[in-house]
């Protein structure tokens, strides 16, 4: 018998309710260049106005609510490049628990900075010779602490799917018939728990995964039917991106809804960073460019209804952003 998947609609609806008091609605935003552009109604979800910069306080703060008094007092232990780390030092924090995320030591400087600004204690690793699960696993159990994934948890994905609701919702506000939607992909969280609130209300929406080149394991996957891997020597801007593999929770998930997967160049990354800058006067990291620039260069396959893109985040290091808006780097 096939399993059941990890979320429903039902676990979404609820994840809803328990962030509410918390988190962001953030905005749906149209811009009539961007249309004119792709030659087709698109609608922007730019999570950047979320708390910490990203769509990962959704699921952090789900999950972290989720634990008893006992729990919160023992703390919680996370592994993240950056945004996961930011999403759970802030619901620690507002949930009066302690945090100890452990994170690459070539995050970007603003990402580790801000983690420690929240209160969270941090144990960096390097992400091409250790392994950052084998690490927060131990911390840990030495600690009798709770261990929260970055996407492989249910609560998780169900707090991400939060973010399809809205999208969702604010589309009819706007009068928008969504037939397409393209996501940021690295473990494959914010896809699901977006797919199952999606495709639980309009099941002929067309779900694509977005990937920068060498990361694209989940559209590889997704074609295969089978969990693929990331080469060990694969580089990217994209930091937020860079699992070495879709989720054992998150790709059944996304087997069963996802559309197809898009991959993109870090140049054409660059390229939709800077249009974000200079036409929507938004600031987006790399990682939360993708799906922007899939849809730039015409890589999203065409529909008739309007396109949703999802903007995942804003956490980039200015210098880093400087030199990619003017070009330099």
């Amino acid at each position: 018998m096939t399993q059941p998947l990890a979320v429903t609609i039902d676990d979404i609806c609820d994840a809803a309710w328990v962030i509410a008091p918390a988190a962001v609605r953030t905005p749906l935003i149209e811009n009539t260049v961007l249309n004119a552009h792709c030659g087709r109604r698109v609608l922007l979800k730019f999570e950047g106005a979320q708390r910490t910069g990203s769509f990962k306080f959704r699921g952090a703060y789900n999950r972290l609510a989720r634990l008893d008094a006992a729990q919160r007092a023992a703390g919680v232990v996370a592994w993240s490049s950056g945004n996961h780390a930011q999403g759970i030092a802030a619901a620690a924090r507002l949930l009066d628990m302690p945090a100890t995320i452990v994170m690459p030591a070539d995050a970007p400087a603003i990402k580790l900075a801000n983690t420690r600004a929240l209160g969270a204690d941090i144990v960096t690793y390097d992400r091409h010779s250790e392994s950052r699960e084998v690490i927060a696993t131990d911390l840990a159990l030495r600690r009798g602490a709770t261990l929260v994934p970055s996407f492989d948890d249910p609560f998780v994905i169900a707090g991400q799917g939060t973010a399809g609701l809205e999208i969702m919702e604010q589309a009819a506000q706007a009068g928008a018939e969504v037939a397409q939607i393209l996501v940021c992909c690295g473990g494959g969280g914010l896809t699901a728990g977006i797919a199952t609130a999606v495709k639980a209300q309009a099941p002929e929406v067309a779900i694509n995964t977005v990937e920068p080149a060498g990361f694209d394991d989940t559209a590889r996957a997704l074609r295969s039917g089978e969990r693929e891997s990331v080469a060990p020597e694969a580089r990217s801007i994209c930091d937020a991106l860079l699992a070495p593999q879709p989720g054992a929770l998150t790709f059944p998930i996304n087997r069963a809804l996802v559309t197809g997967g898009l991959v993109v160049t870090d140049d054409q990354v660059r390229d939709a960073m800077r249009f974000a800058f200079t036409t929507l006067k938004l600031v987006v990291e790399p990682g939360g460019a993708v799906a922007l620039a899939a849809m730039l260069y015409g890589l999203a396959p065409q529909h008739d209804g309007a396109a949703v893109v999802v903007l995942s985040g804003s956490n980039v290091d200015p210098a880093d952003f400087a030199a990619i808006i003017t070009g330099t780097g």
